[in-house]
């Protein structure tokens, strides 16, 4: 990229002005949902006791009748088509953390030489896509290309342009998960078994419980003629080298700072599209670096919002080229500001009404509140390092422990009050704790909570799974991670603790203990076990490093090595006993999970190389010769003396620009040579460690050496946009 190329770049992307976005005529309410099939369609659509026998699978998790399916395909097929809709796909989630779908169109042959629109419920209930090339850990051969996609019906198809999307699992031909969705959905079935069985202690009418997820994206804008000229950003996501700017994040003015109008205008854009597909977006904000922005919806059940989730980082990236910027999800794609997690806001909602993690009214509402609580704390406690590794990859580990993300342990923060009440129940003695009065019943002495404890508790940003109040806020996950992958552990650990929870309880209710005295007394045990989780300080300092050590916390940091949390003996039997995901599973899993570490950091490793011999030494030793010239010139003008004195800031730089680019080129030697000896290791589990111990090192000294060039370099020979041009929208 020659001088003025790069300026011009620069100068173009400060003069674009914002996209017009015309504003509906009609409310957000009348367009939400247009694109999709919702129940109001359906009963419009279909015949009534279609769509009864439909609604009760959706809302009772009751076995799809293909008997219905012709049914409901038609009445699908006819609203589709009077949309527009010409095509059809089984829109799934598989093992790369983005989404994949097949078009078909609505065309068979008529046997008269002709075609007709036809769309069956065979076509609508199962597919057989051609999926050899998804990852899959070895379940299956590449030869082996049968794999199952199936309707979910409890996501709601939508309309992409002239396509149908049917929400979709994607299994193996011999039955095993390939995707994020069918475990999701066993890990929510899972967790309102567990839950509903646990709520009948308190509630005796409650007969299902329902996992609700409220998400925060959060992500980074860049004008898309900078990102065009960044190999690094095009082709990993993230600047692989670049110097602060002076001026970034550390005045916390973009901060809730007013939006720039381009942004602005993509933000509308989106929204917009976003309400008609049925994504309830909420809120909108500048985050706290520089081209950094946040969307929010309102909370959804879980499984709708992470496909809510995933079609909206899909659209972004659509909407933003629109708008002539590139979004970037990467946890930290720039050097020394903030990086973009997604918080993953979590509940549980019982089928009259009671939000199981909100206090009640009453001591005996509050006993179900603590119980809920302290089941939570009881999941999170056994399984941090699983939780740790449902949330961590190549991309995210940039981000976590910095001071700007959730630390790499995982604990919780409670707040004053909350905390105080599990001392209480966890010290008094147990007589003071209730008291029998005959058929007056059990009174409880757990102090009232006041209902407005969302706000007698402070947020501690620090923290990777906080209370918030009536829910806990799993804040670890990455800007560009499927949220399933935490749902899954996390429903899943939190199902065997309210197992574990109910099985105690009916224990000691069998031996003549009362059932109020029976969960007092297994909640008390279970303050005690998971009190080490409970940490309301400083989650940034390496005091908390060394204290959670201590307390038996994993604390981790290599992502190849997290990974094997998942197959640790404990992890796979809770996974197994909560029929979410079987060992088979869990292992193909993991083998693709090291792939994919290996194969981002190789990726990384070789465009950092390539950048490094073609774009970084050429331009710095070009700067250098001119240099050179200065100085022999400076000599043929001066005496000795005087040419010395005036050139020697000259030589300096000279000999630092010759020892740099000397070292630069050793390093990516022995970057490639790293590489080359890692590749040579059979076991993958063995070869991302490799390359996280061996590789990455090698890369931080080679952008260390590149940085300070930057500083160095005449600016007019620099051919990369830098952080200062890319950061600041105009």
């Amino acid at each position: 990229m020659s001088e003025s190329l790069r300026f011009r770049v620069v100068e173009e992307a400060f003069k674009k002005k914002a996209v017009e976005v015309p504003t509906p005529k009609e409310r957000p309410s009348e367009y939400f949902a247009k694109y999709v099939f919702t129940r109001q369609k359906m009963y419009k659509y279909l015949p009534a006791d279609v769509y009864e026998r439909l609604i009760d699978v959706i809302d009772n998790g009751t076995r799809l009748d293909r008997s219905i399916a012709d049914a409901v395909a038609e009445g699908m097929k006819k609203w589709a088509t009077e949309m527009g809709v010409t095509h059809y796909t089984h829109w799934f989630q598989p093992l790369t953390e983005g989404t994949a779908e097949k078009h078909d169109a609505f065309v068979e042959h008529d046997g008269k030489g002709g075609m007709v629109e036809k769309f069956s419920g065979k076509l609508l209930v199962q597919q057989e896509p051609d999926a050899s090339s998804f990852p899959n850990g070895g379940i299956r051969n590449t030869f082996e290309a049968r794999g199952y996609s199936a309707w979910d019906p409890t996501s709601p198809v939508f309309i992409i342009d002239d396509t149908l999307c049917i929400p979709t699992i994607f299994i193996a031909y011999t039955g095993e998960a390939l995707d994020y969705k069918a475990p999701l959905l066993r890990s929510l079935h899972a967790v309102d078994k567990a839950a509903t069985a646990v709520c009948r202690l308190f509630y005796p009418d409650v007969n299902k419980v329902t996992c609700n997820l409220g998400w925060e994206q959060e992500y980074f804008l860049v004008d898309e003629g900078l990102y065009s000229a960044r190999p690094d950003l095009m082709l990993t996501g993230r600047t692989l080298m670049g110097h602060e700017s002076a001026k970034n994040q550390q005045m916390d003015d973009h901060y809730f700072g007013t939006i720039p109008d381009r942004v602005q205008a993509f933000m509308k854009d989106l929204e917009i599209q976003a309400l008609e597909l049925g994504i309830p977006c909420k809120t909108r904000h500048n985050e706290v670096a520089p081209n950094q922005f946040e969307l929010a919806p309102i909370y959804e059940e879980c499984n709708l919002a992470i496909d809510h989730n995933m079609l909206l980082m899909s659209l972004m990236k659509k909407v933003a080229r629109k708008h002539g910027f590139r979004v970037l999800l990467h946890e930290k794609p720039f050097d020394g500001i903030n990086g973009s997690g997604k918080h993953n806001n979590w509940s549980l909602l019982a089928d009259n009404g009671t939000l199981l993690h909100a206090p009640g009214k009453t001591p005996e509402e509050n006993l179900r509140f603590v119980t809920f609580i302290v089941e939570t704390l009881m999941a999170v406690h056994r399984h941090n390092g699983l939780l740790k590794a449902s949330i961590m990859s190549a991309t995210n580990a940039h981000r976590l422990g910095g001071n700007e993300a959730p630390p790499a342990i995982i604990s919780s923060f409670l707040g004053k009050q909350l905390s105080e009440l599990l001392d209480h129940i966890e010290k008094a003695d147990k007589d003071e704790l209730f008291n029998l009065k005959g058929k007056q019943g059990m009174k409880l002495d757990i102090p009232q909570i006041p209902e407005l404890i969302i706000d007698n508790t402070d947020r501690n940003r620090t923290s990777p799974f906080a209370f918030t109040g009536n829910r806990f806020e799993f804040r670890a996950i990455g800007s560009e991670a499927n949220s399933a992958s935490a749902m899954i552990a996390l429903n899943a650990a939190v199902a065997e603790a309210l197992d574990n929870f109910r099985l105690k309880v009916d224990g000691l209710v069998a031996k003549g203990e009362d059932t109020v005295s029976a969960i007092i007394d297994v909640l008390r045990d279970d303050i005690r076990t998971c009190k080490p989780i409970r940490f309301d300080g400083n989650g940034y300092s390496d005091e908390w490093v060394e204290e959670a050590a201590r307390r038996g916390l994993d604390t981790e940091r290599s992502c190849p090595v997290v990974f094997e949390r998942y197959l640790d003996e404990q992890s796979i039997t809770m996974f197994e006993s909560t029929k979410v995901m079987n060992r088979k599973e869990l292992e193909a899993r993991n083998e693709v999970k090291w792939e994919t570490y290996v194969k981002k950091v190789q990726i990384e490793a070789r465009v950092l190389g390539d950048l490094s011999m073609n774009h970084i030494i050429p331009v710095s030793t070009h700067y250098q010769s001119q240099l050179i010239r200065n100085v022999q010139a400076m000599k043929a003008i001066f005496d000795n003396d005087k040419a010395e004195r005036l050139s020697s800031r000259n030589m300096k730089l000279i000999e630092e620009i010759a020892e740099r680019t000397g070292r630069i080129e050793a390093f990516v030697d022995e970057l490639t040579n790293a590489r080359r000896i890692a590749n040579r290791i059979d076991s993958i589990h063995q070869r991302a460690i490799s390359y996280h111990d061996t590789v990455e090192p090698k890369m931080e000294a080679i952008r260390y050496e590149i940085d300070h060039l930057e500083m160095i370099v005449e600016d007019g020979l620099w051919t990369l946009p830098k952080y200062r041009e890319m950061l600041f929208i105009r």
